[in-house]
Formats: structure tokens, sequence, C-alpha cells
């Protein structure tokens, strides 16, 4: 048995959101600080600029991190790599070549605490149970999951126009029950989320940060000719197309 203090329970430490197997804590205040950082830090705090943590609890799931994500651990908690076979590693380097993801994501299991690393960035906790099963995600926001979800590569509808747009033409696809925890660039109170019944989203710009695996994402002129795109100031946009849901940043 093992016994932590002065964590979670610390004056400095609140916890934020709890969901599944995650627990995510946030830094009031940063403590370690000599006078020639103490403005810095006073001012960071009071605009919502703090250390962010996700605590595991590996006794409730597996839990599938980031490669480098983990900071410590404690309890009978064992890492893998996660791959069943030399067919599953082919297919997860080749998923991690398109989506610019790690290859191969540490799976942690047994019956402990799993501590990530901290960060500035804003962590998410999100059910799939609301995704309808399937989420798709721009680059870099994966941070962790419950390891019974399953990856793949999501290659957008329109090859050429992806190109064009200089976008990457794969995201990360996550399915299946459980969370999926996130790394976003603004607190999930500033995210604008629209749901689309068999409808249209066009956004100029990389704002979208997850959207339902439902949709069809391709990247388009935002007229439909090259007039009319010239017209417009706009170019070329992320279209998402379908039913489903989208998570708008307000800035990126």
């Amino acid at each position: 048995m093992y016994q932590i203090k002065n964590f979670t329970e610390n004056d400095d430490i609140k916890v934020i959101n709890e969901l599944g197997a995650f627990s995510v804590i946030e830094y009031q205040k940063d403590l370690s600080v000599m006078p020639e950082t103490a403005m810095e830090a006073y001012f960071s705090s009071q605009m919502n600029v703090r250390k962010r943590q996700v605590i595991c609890d590996v006794s409730k799931s597996n839990i599938t991190i980031q490669t480098g994500a983990m900071q410590w651990t404690v309890g009978d908690v064992a890492a893998t790599t996660g791959i069943k076979g030399a067919g599953d590693f082919l297919g997860k380097a080749l998923r991690g070549s398109v989506t610019g993801e790690s290859a191969i994501k540490p799976e942690y299991k047994g019956n402990g605490m799993l501590v990530l690393e901290p960060t500035f960035k804003h962590i998410l906790l999100v059910d799939l149970a609301e995704w309808n099963g399937s989420i798709v995600l721009d680059d870099g926001l994966f941070l962790a999951c419950e390891s019974a979800l399953k990856h793949k590569a999501v290659m957008r509808s329109n090859f050429s126009s992806a190109i064009a747009g200089n976008e990457g033409l794969f995201n990360l696809g996550i399915q299946g029950n459980g969370v999926v925890c996130l790394e976003a660039p603004c607190p999930r109170e500033e995210l604008v989320e629209i749901s689309l019944n068999n409808d249209v989203l066009k956004v100029d710009g990389n704002y979208a940060i997850a959207w339902s695996g439902t949709l069809d994402f391709t990247v388009e002129r935002s007229g439909k000719s090259l007039i009319g795109s010239a017209a417009s100031g706009e170019g070329l946009v992320n279209v998402y197309r379908g039913t489903g849901k989208v998570l708008l940043a307000p800035v990126r």
C-alpha cells in the first residue's frame, strides 16, 4: 500500500475536472518563485496561466498516453508498448507517419496511480459517448485515453485541395466507449460547440480542434469559382459536412 501527502489536498491545488479514470488538477499559483520572477508569476495566475496535471487511476482502466507524457507512477503500475504483434506494430507505425503522432504510445496497467507531466495548456476530458463513439482530433491535441479506445488515421475526402490548403491529409481518429484527454489551446468555457444535422460548416483557418468522425472533412474554395474566392478574400476554407459536432477555438 502507498500513501501520498501534500498533493491533491494541498491548499494551492484544485481538482477542476474528473471523468472516468482521469482527474485534472490545477496549481492556483506558482509558489516556487524568486523576487525577479514574482511579478510575472502573480499576473500569470491572475490571467489563468497556470500549471495543470492529469492524474490517472490505473485501477479503473488501462491508460494509453502520448510518448514522454509520464511524470511518475506509484503502486503496482506497469508500462507496456501496447503492441500486440508485428502487424499491429506496422499498422501503428504507418498511422503515426501520416498523422504526425508518435507511432508507439505507452500503455499503463495495474493497480495504482499514474501522473502526467504538468502543462500550461488546458486539459479537456471528452466522453466519446457524447460523440456517438467517434472523434477526430486536430494535430497535437492527444494526451491520453482509456486503452480500450481504438486509434486510426482518418483521411480527409479530397486529396488535392488539402495539399493546396497546406493542411495534412490525415488526422488522428479515436473510436469506442471511454474517455479521451486532450491538451487544448483554450479552456472548455471558450470553445464554441456547433451541432450539424445534415448541414455544412465552413471555417477559414485551423480553428476546429475536434469533430465527429461521422462528418465529411474537406478543404474547398470559399466561392464556387476562383474569381469568387478571390473576391471574398478567403481563398480556401475547411468544410465539415453531414451530421455531428465540431469544437471551435476562438484563437489558434
